[in-house]
């Protein structure tokens, strides 16, 4: 749909006229010789070629006037009404990308992986299916780093988790920090739509605020943790030539501080989750798929599309073709003078 934001502006398209019938007239120096009966003499051929010489620069003035009025009134396209989610979710998605997650406890499409190649394809999946979510990112190592903000923008969510690589935040762990972070970029949103979902393989051993007392806060805040640990409890390593011979099994999650894990999810009334294989993370994130949806009010807007640009480029245009017909003209005259 068209429409001008301000169409008030075209009630100036007299003005140029009200000038000329109301403002005062330079004195002019009359003519030595008064002819009454002139103004009845007919006009000569090159009389009447000058009148319409001097009737088209008045048109294409009154043009220009017109589309400058038209660019002025700021003319615009309103485009169909696009309707934004009515419900949906505020999610914020903490994933830890210390050292240790790149032991290689997991299975993925039949072939060992580490455990953030295992989180990159079940996080990527749980975040394509979230459509009408806001969604952020935080990535966390020795440092916690907003990675993306709340944004209904999946594609890109997922291909800056796809790009996160062991080691970008630190080799450490800063569990309390990367809580501190989720609180800040949800404190002001709806008190039943702040929850965090923050996966780790370890234990907090770096950072400036204690996992607990983020926990704390975040529980003053109205915000809801739920949280997972990741890795699997029993690995083999060390057999000859493929067979069990001389092999020793290991507990790669010992590090793994569920206690702490399970104290942040009750005190914020979240849950704790136990991811110990590829399947289970899925489940987990299936469980958290099916979190009650936050009734939010219904948005709506109009695309809107300027052209102003359009009738000030034709006026432009038109001043310009005026500016070089009369300065040829001009050249003219003067060539048929000095003839």
């Amino acid at each position: 749909m068209f429409e001008f934001e301000w169409p008030w502006v075209l009630l100036l398209l007299p003005l140029p006229w009200l000038v000329y019938r109301f403002a005062k007239p330079v004195a002019q120096q009359r003519a030595a010789l008064f002819t009454p009966f002139f103004q009845r003499l007919p006009l000569s051929d090159k009389q009447q070629h000058t009148a319409r010489q001097q009737l088209w620069p008045l048109l294409l003035l009154c043009l220009c006037w017109l589309l400058l009025l038209a660019a002025a009134a700021r003319p615009s396209w309103l485009g169909e009404q696009v309707k934004l989610p009515a419900s949906g979710r505020n999610l914020m998605l903490a994933v830890d990308i210390s050292g240790s997650m790149q032991v290689e406890d997991m299975q993925l499409n039949q072939q060992r992986a580490n455990r953030l190649q295992v989180v990159k394809s079940v996080v990527g999946d749980f975040v394509q299916q979230r459509g009408g979510d806001r969604l952020g990112l935080i990535l966390f190592g020795s440092r916690a780093y907003l990675q993306t903000p709340l944004t209904f923008d999946r594609n890109t969510m997922q291909q800056l988790l796809q790009e996160a690589e062991i080691g970008f935040a630190g080799e450490k762990t800063a569990i309390g920090d990367a809580i501190g972070l989720a609180i800040k970029r949800l404190r002001g949103n709806e008190e039943s739509s702040r929850v965090l979902i923050l996966l780790t393989d370890g234990a907090n051993t770096a950072g400036e605020v204690p996992p607990r007392q983020a926990a704390d806060l975040a529980r003053e805040a109205g915000i809801k943790i739920y949280t997972i640990g990741m890795g699997a409890e029993e690995i083999v390593t060390g057999g000859i030539f493929g067979t069990t011979f001389g092999a020793r099994k290991r507990n790669p999650s010992a590090d793994l501080d569920e206690e702490t894990l399970r104290y942040i999810a009750s005190q914020t009334g979240g849950l704790y989750f136990r991811a110990r294989d590829t399947n289970e993370l899925s489940q987990i994130y299936a469980e958290l798929d099916r979190l009650e949806a936050i009734e939010q009010e219904a948005m709506s807007y109009r695309p809107k599309k300027s052209l102003f640009h359009y009738p000030l480029a034709a006026a432009l245009l038109l001043m310009l073709i005026w500016f070089v017909a009369d300065a040829s003209g001009q050249l003219l005259r003067r060539t048929q003078r000095g003839n």
